[in-house]
């Protein structure tokens, strides 16, 4: 017994193979994604190093990533909470130098579960590697400063209804209310049109926007050259909250053959604005091909590029290619039960502001 007692606690003292996880930018500057910012977001870059006990990188290797978003919270929705509990991405890179790097947008706030295995490519060349890392993103203050001015307005709607509201009220022959009650009303219907038209005018510009972008110029999904053939396989639809298949198939035209000797280059970026969703650059695998999965968040349609270029020591030389899939997108509305949850915070506040104006209007008219 004590001699297995010793032995376990010397491997467990042992140095073990880890993958180690960087970021740029640093884990303290990563916000989640703004949808309203008026500075482009940039994707958070993801570099995953696989090391030996020594600390030496495991070269020839294939790392894979799954990468998880942070579990449902029924009381704190984030901003899409369709995606909160779900797969944002799953990729296998081959890793000659054991390094795997990626960029990818983080959509909420909360902890996100990395699930990493690094595999030798030649059998039993080192122990395969099972590790799970966590990202944790805080919420942007922009958010606080926003709800609290929010806040502070539907406290100011509720103690002014309290102070209207509160007293004592005399109602004239003919009327149905008091004086004071059916201003509150009509300036409360007042605020109700100028809403709804505010709401329909910047809905209207955004279908027109949409309408201006739908005419871009569309990329083939198929590319050959004397060279190489490649494609985009996979999905060419996707529902939010749910990852889509993709794939990037090159070959050698005349024999058929897969083509490995090649590098490639992914951009996910949505069809009406300018930031990058997803990038990756990396080598295919023996078969040719590169595959991943991955979630479109943010509901609108999506254009994955892809471009392929000679590796520099590599026999086989060509002129860069470029190849581009359109991804339609189907959105998903908030559940109403977080719609319901977030409404009863916001009537709550001008609940309690009611019930203040209505305490404060007492005490004066006593």
């Amino acid at each position: 017994m004590g001699v297995v007692f010793y032995s376990s606690v010397v491997s467990s003292q042992t140095p073990q193979p880890t993958v180690r996880l960087s970021t740029e930018p640093p884990l303290s500057e990563i916000l989640p994604f703004e949808a309203e910012a008026t500075v482009l977001s940039s994707p958070v870059r993801l570099t995953l190093q696989a090391v030996d006990a020594a600390g030496k990188r495991l070269e020839n290797a294939k790392i894979r990533l799954q990468i998880l978003t942070p579990p449902h919270n029924p009381w704190f929705p984030t901003d899409f909470p369709i995606v909160e509990g779900t797969e944002l991405l799953d990729i296998e890179g081959v890793a000659a130098k054991g390094e795997l790097e990626i960029q990818q947008m983080l959509p909420i706030r909360g902890n996100y579960q990395l699930l990493v295995s690094v595999n030798p490519i030649t059998a039993n060349a080192f122990a395969p590697i099972q590790q799970t890392l966590t990202l944790s993103v805080p919420e942007n203050w922009v958010k606080y400063r926003n709800f609290g001015i929010l806040a502070v307005i539907l406290l100011a709607v509720g103690l002014g209804g309290g102070l209207v509201l509160g007293g004592k009220q005399d109602i004239q022959p003919g009327e149905i209310a008091p004086e004071r009650v059916r201003l509150l009303l009509s300036g409360a219907i007042v605020v109700a049109i100028a809403s709804l038209l505010i709401i329909n005018i910047t809905a209207e510009r955004a279908d027109s926007h949409t309408q201006g972008h739908s005419s871009q110029k569309i990329e083939p999904s198929v590319v050959q050259s004397q060279a190489v053939k490649a494609e985009i396989m996979g999905d060419v639809s996707a529902t939010v909250g749910q990852p889509a298949k993709l794939a990037v198939q090159v070959s050698d035209p005349t024999t058929g053959q897969p083509a490995t000797d090649v590098l490639l280059k992914i951009k996910t970026t949505p069809a009406e604005d300018e930031w990058v969703a997803f990038a990756y650059g990396g080598v295919p695998d023996a078969k040719g091909q590169l595959t991943w999965e991955q979630q479109f968040f943010d509901g609108a349609p999506h254009k994955v590029e892809v471009e392929i270029l000679p590796q520099p020591q590599a026999r086989r030389q060509f002129s860069p290619l470029r190849i581009a899939q359109n991804i339609d997108v189907e959105g998903v509305a908030p559940p109403l039960h977080s719609r319901l949850i977030v409404l009863a915070y916001f009537t709550s506040l001008i609940v309690l502001g009611l019930v203040i104006g209505l305490r404060l209007r007492n005490r004066l008219v006593w």
